[in-house]
């Protein structure tokens, strides 16, 4: 592959560019920016919940006797507006707070800035890409359930986006109404708890209430492979989410994609759910080591007491790792999700 130079650039041309971006800002009036949460992700549309209400609204239009009665869609606090963006913003995403205007004639609006972030959940996508998921969320709800089949190591992937993004996880094992007694899934909820982790259990249609207060206060990013019922979930939380559910394949007993897009709902006082698409996999190969390392504490707190500095954790006899895990001290499955992960993500860095 060639290599291709980034061209520098001049002075000139610097300020060029500048001055071109300085008026493409002067030209939108921004005096009737309105505060807005984007709430949901249509490609190049969004729509945006209004924070607040103009100082002065627009005056509907008068009508002549005998005419039609225009379109007019009145600036409420709550409504929800379908919106652009202007042309020189980044890529927004759900949970974004924005300033924007609306243009009662129509019914439609113009983002035209973004607050900063607080943080920002991202994924790779299918094309390698590291694509953003979700903005300032405060909590992020690992979901997870006997049927279909729990894959701890997904889990862990989910663990160390968390710790990358520096949002705290929680961990959901839902459709308790399928656990039977001495389940091997209650002793992976042990495992994690064991670790540091929160851990609630519950039933989508059940009695949701200790959940509902843990997240209280809280912008929540549901996330979890498909099938295990966090659109349900919501729905039981918040009865009039109208999230599409559906059920399990009875084929391959793999969940079936219910939730298209990225979607906030408000809850309570200040709070808001979020559901994403379900996933099955999780990919980070985007990460470098060292924050691999970070989602696995328990794991981190070993590394450099090898026998050899360049110790690969496979089969070296006084490799740190692996004698802890022969005594027990972590887990021996967290150790081989561990490597897994270090194995994808120099494979993937070798490719580039």
């Amino acid at each position: 592959m060639a290599l291709i130079r980034k061209r520098r650039l001049t002075e000139q041309q610097q300020r060029r560019i500048q001055k071109q971006h300085q008026s493409r800002q002067e030209e939108v009036d921004t005096t009737n920016d309105l505060e807005g949460l984007v709430v949901q992700h249509y490609g190049r549309q969004l729509e945006v919940q209004a924070l607040n209400q103009p100082a002065e609204h627009p005056k509907k239009p008068d009508v002549a006797e005998g005419e039609p009665e225009p379109f007019w869609k009145p600036i409420e606090l709550g409504s929800v507006w379908r919106c652009h963006t202007r042309t020189n913003l980044e890529a927004l995403v759900t949970g974004d707070r924005v300033k924007w205007q609306a243009d009662p004639n129509t019914g439609l609006g113009i983002i035209t800035a973004i607050h900063p972030r607080q943080s920002l959940l991202t994924r790779p996508d299918r094309y390698h890409k590291v694509k953003p998921v979700a903005a300032n969320v405060s909590l992020i709800v690992v979901v997870f359930s006997a049927f279909p089949e729990v894959a701890p190591s997904l889990i862990d992937r989910y663990l160390v986006a968390c710790e990358d993004a520096g949002i705290p996880a929680l961990l959901v094992l839902n459709k308790m109404d399928l656990v039977k007694e001495n389940d091997p899934i209650l002793d992976l909820v042990q495992e994690y708890k064991n670790l540091g982790y929160e851990v609630l259990m519950t039933q989508s249609t059940g009695d949701v209430s200790e959940l509902a207060a843990r997240l209280s206060g809280e912008t929540v990013a549901f996330v979890g492979q498909s099938g295990v019922g966090k659109s349900s979930l919501i729905n039981t939380i918040v009865p009039d989410a109208a999230q599409k559910t559906n059920v399990i394949s009875e084929n391959s007993a793999l969940g079936q994609h219910t939730t298209t897009s990225t979607r906030l709902i408000s809850f309570g006082e200040g709070a808001a759910l979020i559901d994403s698409p379900g996933i099955r996999e999780f990919g980070l190969w985007h990460l470098d080591l060292d924050k691999v390392q970070h989602g696995f504490p328990e794991i981190e707190n070993r590394l450099g007491y090898c026998q050899f500095r360049n110790c690969t954790h496979k089969h070296e006899k006084k490799c740190a790792l692996r004698l802890a895990a022969e005594a027990g001290d972590i887990l021996p499955r967290r150790l081989e999700s561990f490597l897994r992960l270090i194995d994808e993500i120099t494979e993937a860095q070798q490719k580039n």
